[in-house]
Order: structure tokens, then sequence, then C-alpha cells
């Protein structure tokens, strides 16, 4: 699934491991999202979203058929 974390997570001057620590995943968790090879759950999805203060469709675009 295509995302947005990179963009948001350099509006707020964050590492992937700084990202990793606040949402208790590791750097290879964030890293693999980033490059679209990993989906997160439901829950780290939210997490995400909450952390950044928007909405989930904001950082994740789900494909259209």
């Amino acid at each position: 699934m295509k995302n947005k974390i990179k963009v948001y997570r350099a509006m707020q001057d964050l590492t992937q491991e700084e990202l990793a620590k606040k949402l208790g995943v590791t750097r290879q968790t964030i890293i693999a999202i980033e490059k679209e090879k990993y989906d997160p759950s439901l829950i780290l999805a939210f997490k995400i979203a909450r952390f950044f203060k928007v909405q989930m469709e904001d950082i994740f675009i789900y494909p259209e058929d």
C-alpha cells in the first residue's frame, strides 16, 4: 500500500529510528512500510495516524481497483 510516512516524518524532522521508538516498533518495520514492502497492521496504522495527528487516509493510499 502506498503511503506518505516519509513525508510526514520529514515534516517533523524525525529519523526512522526516532519514529520507530515512538511507535514501539523496529526501524526495519518503518523502512519496510516506507518502501511499501510491508503493510502495517490496522492497529499500527492507527498509531501512525494518531502520532502525526491526521486521518489514516492522509497517510495511507489504498489502491483503487
